[in-house]
């Protein structure tokens, strides 16, 4: 909290009141009230100062109610009356099955639509046909709308004609029919065919409407007019027309392909006969003969002869490698497949077993011995006939290898043959495969374009159209617009947003202190009471009743001026405001009057030297009073007023001085606060306001608390922020604030809660420091 606490000094032994200190370091004597309630205020504030308070809204919107209900109430009935005068209109819809392709007998592309992928532009296109001009001229001319009296039954009435309508109605004329075009008067242009029947396609086109019917093939068509019948009529014509229209396209389209595809057709056939010939006389020229796929003879043996040589060279290579390793390799590394039949392995086995009982028995024999020699000579034998038989294989491998290798240069010279003879005739081939390509590619597309020619002729004659009516239009039976129910729905969110919005730029246009937290959070000052504002009393007769709003109000500012500081209530309280007309005069007879209830003494003075108000207010008139007791006209006891009141004693202000300010600035102000200070128990100033004028910061530093008044929904936040910022320049001490003619329903509390507030708002408050 940024208000000032202070203690009050007693008075120096020479009488005078001392000037007070700022409780910078010392104990605090002075407590705002309530300080708990305002420390949590800031607590909450700066807790939540970034979220959004929809109480503050409520309290708001319910403040200015009645604005907002005047603003609603007085669009909803602009809206009633526009609704009611506005002639009604009346909407008929047909609905079609458009689907992306018809039931097909013969399918041609390009021609009839097919049935395949779904294209998202198909249903925007036949929209757009719905919306074309050509339809709606179609529609003109079946219903004859050119030329007759439509246009004039068309016209709204006039806003009078509507009225009566709505107090007296009458039955819709009969449906427009074809009517001659009636002679013009005053020798005025007459219309055109042309022109009249552009005016009945632009009718048709303002009032058509297409509205696709989301995720299916339905489209609805729609006509809003003034007259149902005419609507239903327009909204069936434009469906048939539109069927209509999509079979003459697709007609006109088979028809031209096929008037197209004939004129290729006889175009092409002759280009292909003429080609033709050129290239049988061009190979009768040049000695070449075609074969069975096109080409010549001897390209044709030079590509078999070709793939025998590459045959031959693949099996003389695999003859020479064969060939290599017969001749390397030993018997036992031949492959199977060289040995065929040969009984090479079954000497080798024999060998190997000779020679096997020939190293047993050299163990036991010399090798002279005869049998030793025998079977030495049984070894060599074998091995010569194992010799023999590998000479034979290789020899046999040697013949195929030969035999391929001759085969391979036979076809090789061969080719090289047949190459000088194919370069002779590709020489005279060139342009007869130019002749020859050309004739292809003539007789494959004469031969499409008759195949295509076959299928449109069969389309032709075989087209169903994919566009049905599910649902023909009605005659409309209640109007289509305006609506009723959805104008005013309109017209009640349109007032709300005009009467809220409004609310709120008035509330952020008005920088007045309307609620308790405004004191608490925009001047920093706790509130020690809530003054209700009286609507049917004036103060004075509020104080009579003890039980009323008002005078439990004052008795609990009363309460929490006795525990604004330590002492209790301030010796000397000052009572004052921003602007005059605030309610400090009320408040301080009221207070002056509460004190005395409770036995004080108490001294009420007029401190407003240049405008009193107390003596109007008390009904009291004296010829003395501050002024002239500060002057040193009248003596203190003479200009003191005793009031009905017991305990209680009025210093009125006395003559108007010429200079106030140096009176309150005085030494004699001082020497009498001391004197009435130790006389009465409490002394309470209704003080000047504090704007404008120095006499409120004067009297403020002489007294030991100051009471700030605020007057809800009328004191600035400015003009009171400037008043404590003058009253704290001066040392004063600013106990609290009090806030006066305050109405809770208007500002969004209700009664309960005003009660609450009222009653309850810092009676108890708590002691501590600053």
């Amino acid at each position: 909290m940024s208000s000032e606490h202070s203690q009050a000094i007693p008075p120096d032994g020479d009488g005078r009141l001392p000037a007070r200190v700022r409780d910078d370091g010392s104990r605090h004597d002075l407590i705002q009230m309530p300080a708990s309630r305002s420390l949590i205020t800031e607590f909450e504030r700066g807790k939540d100062e970034d979220e959004i308070d929809l109480l503050a809204y409520w309290r708001l919107l319910v403040k200015r109610r009645w604005m907002v209900l005047g603003i609603l109430l007085a669009v909803l009935a602009i809206t009633l009356v526009w609704t009611l005068l506005t002639p009604p209109l009346y909407r008929a819809s047909a609905t079609l099955q458009i689907e992306p392709y018809g039931m097909q007998v013969v399918q041609v592309q390009g021609i009839s639509p097919t049935q395949g992928r779904y294209d998202p532009n198909f249903t925007q296109t036949q929209i757009e046909l719905l919306k074309s001009r050509s339809l709606a001229e179609r529609v003109a001319e079946d219903l004859q709308l050119a030329g007759s009296d439509i246009f004039e039954r068309l016209k709204p009435p006039g806003w009078f004609d509507r009225l009566r309508g709505l107090l007296a109605p009458r039955d819709e004329a009969p449906p427009p029919g074809p009517a001659a075009i009636q002679v013009a008067e005053d020798g005025a242009d007459v219309p055109t065919a042309a022109q009249q029947l552009a005016r009945a396609t632009s009718l048709v086109q303002g009032g058509l409407s297409i509205n696709p019917v989301r995720s299916s093939y339905f489209v609805q068509v729609q006509y809003t007019s003034t007259l149902p019948e005419f609507s239903a009529r327009v909204a069936n014509a434009a469906a048939d027309g539109f069927i209509a229209l999509s079979l003459d396209q697709q007609y006109g389209a088979s028809s031209y392909a096929k008037q197209y595809l004939e004129d290729q057709l006889a175009l092409h056939k002759s280009r292909l006969e003429e080609l033709e010939r050129k290239l049988v006389t061009h190979a009768q020229e040049m000695g070449i003969v075609p074969g069975n796929d096109g080409r010549s003879l001897v390209e044709q043996n030079l590509n078999d002869l070709n793939r025998s040589l590459a045959a031959a060279q693949d099996q003389r290579i695999r003859a020479q490698a064969r060939w290599d390793l017969a001749r390397g390799a030993g018997g036992a590394a031949l492959p199977a497949d060289m040995l065929g039949n040969s009984i090479l392995h079954t000497l080798q086995q024999q060998r190997a077993r000779l020679q096997g009982d020939y190293q047993d028995k050299l163990h036991t024999f010399k090798p002279d011995y005869p049998t030793m020699l025998a079977l030495s000579s049984q070894i060599d034998e074998v091995q010569k006939q194992i010799d023999q038989e590998l000479s034979n294989i290789r020899a046999s491998v040697k013949a195929e290898y030969d035999a391929a290798l001759a085969q391979e240069n036979l076809l090789t010279a061969q080719l090289e043959s047949l190459r000088t003879q194919s370069l002779m005739v590709d020489s005279r081939s060139i342009e007869y495969n130019i002749l020859k390509r050309e004739v292809d590619s003539n007789r494959e597309i004469y031969n499409g374009l008759l195949q295509r020619y076959k299928q449109v002729g069969l389309a032709s004659d075989a087209k169903s159209s994919n566009i049905t009516i599910v649902d023909r239009a009605l005659v409309p039976t209640g109007r289509f617009s305006p609506s009723l129910k959805r104008n005013l729905m309109l017209g009640t969110l349109l007032g709300l947003m005009l009467g809220v919005g409004l609310a709120f730029l008035l509330e952020f246009l008005d920088n007045t202190i309307k609620t308790p937290q405004d004191v608490e959070q925009l001047l920093h000052l706790g509130v020690l009471g809530i003054i209700p504002k009286l609507t049917r009393q004036t103060p004075l007769e509020a104080l009579k009743d003890p039980r009323s709003a008002f005078s439990e109000s004052y008795r609990s500012v009363r309460t929490a001026l006795q525990f604004s500081t330590e002492r209790g209530v301030p010796k000397v309280l000052l009572v004052t405001s921003s602007n005059p007309g605030e309610g400090k005069t009320t408040t301080a007879y009221t207070l002056a009057q509460n004190f005395a209830q409770l036995g004080k003494r108490v001294l009420l003075i007029d401190g407003d030297l240049r405008n009193p108000r107390l003596g109007k207010l008390l009904g009291q008139r004296s010829d003395g009073g501050l002024s002239s007791v500060l002057s040193g006209t009248d003596p203190l006891p003479k200009v003191i007023i005793n009031t009905e009141t017991q305990g209680l004693d009025v210093l009125l202000s006395g003559p108007l001085p010429p200079s106030p300010t140096e009176l309150l600035a005085g030494v004699k102000f001082v020497s009498l606060m001391t004197v009435v200070g130790n006389k009465y128990d409490q002394v309470i100033i209704d003080g000047p306001p504090v704007l404008g004028i120095a006499d409120a910061p004067i009297l403020a530093n002489v007294a030991d608390g100051t009471l700030m008044v605020v007057q809800a929904g009328t004191t600035r936040i400015q003009a009171a922020q400037t008043s404590i910022n003058r009253l704290k320049m001066t040392r004063a001490r600013i106990i609290g604030g009090l806030l006066t003619q305050y109405d809770a329903s208007q500002s969004g509390y209700g009664y309960r809660y005003e009660g609450e507030y009222m009653y309850g708002y810092g009676v108890a408050p708590r002691l501590g420091k600053g």
